[in-house]
């Protein structure tokens, strides 16, 4: 029926790891100045002394996170694979646990490719494929890659669609 499948080999842009830690980096910064605003009332209100404590507990968990956010892009590129043959679009992802997706061509129902200020200033761009019960996304690809995929896919899947 099906011939043996190989596990996915294409990677994604090396820009990958720096768009992502700027990208948690800027979650971070967003979350410590919402942290130093509620320990600023906290001293300024003398809020109940167990908030204090509260807020104490959660920079100590922001900072662990920080320090997280500067390792799990190492580890997202390292683990993240794709790739695409006539009947299958494969994806594998995960760090702690490992994820290997087929998405039959034949369910593909649209595909686009995306870009967010932090993707257009490296000229990257994600693709998102949709199907009738899910979405999938292949984050971080150069320009020249990204428009090729999403014109195969999309080829890919039409062929499919006219020969059922």
């Amino acid at each position: 029926m099906y011939s043996q499948m190989n596990m996915p080999q294409k990677r994604l842009s090396k820009e990958a790891v720096k768009v992502w830690i700027i990208s948690e980096m800027i979650m971070n910064l967003i979350g410590f100045m919402i942290i130093g605003v509620l320990l600023y009332l906290d001293y300024f209100f003398s809020w109940q002394e167990w908030i204090g404590w509260i807020l104490i507990a959660i920079v100590v968990i922001s900072v662990l996170g920080t320090v997280w956010s500067f390792i799990n892009p190492l580890l997202r590129y390292k683990n993240w694979r794709y790739d695409i043959d006539e009947e299958f679009l494969q994806l594998k992802s995960g760090v702690l646990y490992e994820k290997h997706e087929l998405v039959p061509m034949t369910k593909i129902q649209s595909v686009a490719t995306k870009q967010g200020p932090i993707l257009r200033k490296y000229e990257l761009y994600s693709i998102s494929i949709e199907t009738m019960g899910s979405s999938h996304t292949i984050p971080v690809l150069s320009k020249d890659i990204a428009i090729k995929l999403r014109n195969q896919v999309a080829h890919y899947a039409k062929i499919k669609e006219v020969e059922s």
